[in-house]
Parts: C-alpha cells; structure tokens; sequence
C-alpha cells in the first residue's frame, strides 16, 4: 500500500461529521469568492498586477485570472458536494497561498480577508489529508456499489 492509499485510509477513519458541514461552509465560501471575482475581474486583474514586480503579457495575467476563478467556482463546487475532495483542495492551495502571502499579508493586519484566506488555506489542507466525509456524495456513490 503507497502512501497515498495510507492517508486515504487513515483520513477515512479520522472524520468527525462536524468536519462535514465546515467542508461544505468552505465549499461555499469559495464559490461566492468565485462569484465575487467573476463579477469584478478587472480589480483582481489589478490586484495581481500590483503584485508583480516583473512584466506579465496580458494573455498569462488574463490565464491566472480566470484560473482563479474557474478554480474557486469548480473546485468549491465539488468540496461543497464532497466529491474529489482531495484534487479539489489540491488545486485550491496555490490560489489561496497566494493570497495569503502575497496579496493579503500586505495590507494592514487587521485585515479580515487576511484571516478568511488564512482560515481557508488550513481548511484546504485539513481537507487534503482527510477527504470528504460521511456527508459527501463520493461516499453515497461508493456505497450504491456495495
């Protein structure tokens, strides 16, 4: 058995149901930061320029904006739902580090988005290691097989 195969088992085992319900709270949140930034682009196209010390073309800078929010729109979808869960919150953690780091961290320390993205980017990883859950419909899925 691979490591991966050790963490599913063992994230499998270790899954209070109140984890379930923050994993579709997160869920959401990200759709709404989806949402959120698919309706103001152009500021997130702002915000990423500030940030960048070197030339960016326009087509890169265009690609990481609408990854990020066909990222937060897709990816909070399926952990909402519960299902791939894990590939989900993997594809999440760069998005959310970055703005953790290197968007949010620059702004004054009471900043709530700084806290929300913190808050969001443990969550993420919390839900790496641990999967879905009960309340998940890759578990309803793989109980219609049995």
């Amino acid at each position: 058995m691979n490591v991966i195969h050790k963490v599913e088992k063992w994230g499998d085992g270790h899954h209070p149901r109140v984890l379930d319900i923050i994993r579709i709270v997160l869920g959401i949140f990200l759709i709404l930061k989806g949402i959120a930034f698919m309706e103001n682009t152009a500021g997130l196209k702002s915000i990423i320029e500030s940030q960048s010390d070197i030339f960016l073309p326009i087509g890169v800078l265009l690609t990481v904006v609408y990854y990020v929010t066909f990222v937060h729109l897709v990816g909070g979808t399926l952990i909402a739902l519960g299902i791939l869960t894990r590939l989900s919150s993997l594809l999440q953690i760069p998005v959310v580090f970055a703005a953790v780091f290197f968007v949010n961290v620059l702004q004054s320390p009471v900043n709530t988005e700084l806290w929300a993205s913190f808050t969001c980017l443990v969550l993420l990883f919390v839900f790496m290691i641990l999967g879905s859950g009960r309340l998940s419909l890759d578990n309803y899925l793989k109980n219609q097989d049995n």
